[in-house]
């Protein structure tokens, strides 16, 4: 068999959701969309059973497999529905759906429902993606209030640079939130992972933790909350081959390493065919039998070759880590120019473990 593999832990996930909740004190929503960004959606919402308040996704595809793994806790769509004829699948399985445009009010107003909706009502409060005007959101709100087809509102936004504290941009937008939700009674959901980490007066009645769950911080710089994180999936692989090279060799494909010594290069069973990077230049680091090392040539579809030089112990079936416990994946993402939510999601091929 494959020597790659993923191994996901539970307990870690169940460590990062319970911070989460003692950090806030708040309603938490475990955000498992794009299949717990590729940690498995089942699995996880599965070993959080117990703990959740709460799911969210992005589409009633994911909500749907939810309710038919027997989950019976609240779930939003943050993208609530694309087609009117949801509508009767969001009723038959009390799902909670974000409205956030037009075309959704006019669904609405147009529905024969067979219950009243729990709607999520989108703000837009500074980072012009999805969500009402802070002009006409009021008037929205009180339009929804007042009719037969809603049975509570909850106010909800998303922050665009939570995780720059910096910017001044997230008190920009609580400062529009405040004013357009000015004499709106009821819940409100403000903090993604970012906002749960960093802004204790962004924390509302209900929080959506992401990627903290995950055990991967949302900043580039070290924070004191991110740090209680645990990294919930280690990416491994072995060692399958060993060669030594002379100076001034090239490696892999279109030779960009270079040799620049005699070196032992490894060849690991681990490719962009299984979700990592491609474009990961070399220096990206990797763990040999837990020693820091790093790639040496261009990533290939089932293989990607490493430096072994100063590894004189490790060799032909040495474990190798790719991102996890020792190597946190947004360093790794950093290197190759992307993010830790993008490792996750883009994971391929290589089967899952569950540790519990």
């Amino acid at each position: 068999m494959r020597p790659a593999y993923a191994l996901i832990d539970l307990s870690a996930l169940r460590h990062n959701y319970r911070l989460a909740k003692r950090l806030t004190g708040c309603n938490a929503l475990a955000v498992v969309k794009a299949n717990a960004y590729g940690h498995g959606a089942l699995e996880c919402a599965a070993a959080l059973n117990e703990d959740a308040d709460g799911f969210a996704v992005a589409a009633i595809e994911e909500a749907l497999a939810l309710r038919e793994a027997g989950h019976r806790q609240p779930i939003v769509l943050l993208e609530g529905w694309f087609e009117a004829a949801e509508l009767e699948l969001i009723c038959r399985h009390d799902l909670w759906p974000v409205v956030h445009h037009h075309g959704q009010l006019a669904d609405l107003r147009e529905a024969n429902l067979s219950r009243p909706l729990q709607v999520w009502l989108k703000l837009d409060s500074g980072m012009h993606r999805t969500g009402f005007s802070p002009v006409e959101y009021p008037q929205i709100w009180r339009e929804l209030q007042a009719s037969n087809k809603v049975a509570s509102l909850t106010k909800i936004t998303h922050f665009a640079r939570a995780d720059e504290p910096e910017t001044g941009r997230t008190e920009e937008q609580l400062e529009t939130f405040a004013q357009a939700t000015a004499g709106l009674d009821g819940p409100a959901s403000l903090s993604n992972s970012a906002g749960v980490l960093a802004w204790p007066s962004a924390y509302g009645d209900w929080v959506r933790p992401g990627i903290m769950l995950y055990g991967s911080s949302p900043f580039d710089f070290a924070q004191e909350q991110a740090a209680q994180l645990r990294p919930v999936m280690q990416l491994d692989s072995r060692v399958i081959a060993v060669h030594n090279i002379a100076a001034g060799e090239p490696i892999g494909y279109g030779s960009r390493f270079v040799t620049r010594r005699a070196s032992r290069i490894g060849v690991v069973a681990m490719g962009y065919a299984d979700g990592y990077p491609r474009h990961a230049p070399d220096g990206t680091p990797v763990l040999v039998d837990g020693q820091r090392t790093c790639i040496s040539g261009r990533v290939s579809m089932d293989m990607l070759t490493v430096d072994l030089t100063g590894l004189p112990g490790s060799g032909l079936g040495s474990h190798v880590r790719l991102w996890g416990d020792g190597l946190d994946a947004g360093e790794v993402a950093s290197h190759a120019g992307t993010i830790s939510y993008q490792l996750f999601c883009n994971l391929n091929r290589v089967p899952r473990r569950y540790q519990v």
